[in-house]
């Protein structure tokens, strides 16, 4: 049995801690907003916060989340208000079939805690690795700093 701090809560699972942080996620928790993508941790569709840093939860093991706080997408909503990067996401329609939309909010999100005015540069530097199938990424640059201006 662990015991992980998720979006606030503390949640259970009988699970081996060698088990896939995602795995654990989507199916002993219920929370499918971690997308399964490549598996590899190469696309980002699986993307979450430990402690404020992007991590591929497809490839850490839950033994490495443990004692810190995770955060998924189901968790950046507060009171019922969205955060600004998926508002910003909304706003400029940065999303097609919305796969990597999880991962790539989550992926913002830690940029912007570590630097709340990133440049274009920094935001395309940091979201590099995070793949879009659609191919939306100047959109997703312009959410990214849309949120940057409204935080």
């Amino acid at each position: 049995m662990v015991e992980l701090h998720i979006n606030g809560s503390n949640l259970q699972a009988d699970v081996e801690p060698e088990r896939s942080l995602l795995s654990v996620l989507r199916d002993e928790l219920d929370l499918t907003g971690a997308k399964y993508g490549c598996g590899e941790g190469q696309c980002g569709a699986c993307t979450v916060l430990l402690d404020g840093v992007a991590v591929r939860s497809c490839v850490t093991p839950v033994r490495a989340a443990l004692g810190k706080k995770i955060t998924t997408i189901e968790g950046l909503e507060q009171n019922g208000k969205l955060h600004p990067l998926q508002e910003a996401f909304l706003k400029v329609e940065a999303m097609q079939c919305g796969y990597c939309t999880p991962g790539m909010i989550l992926a913002g999100v830690a940029l912007l805690q570590k630097n709340p005015k990133p440049s274009e540069a920094e935001i395309v530097r940091h979201m590099d690795g995070n793949i879009c199938r659609c191919g939306t990424y100047p959109r997703i640059v312009a959410a990214v700093r849309m949120a940057a201006k409204a935080l």
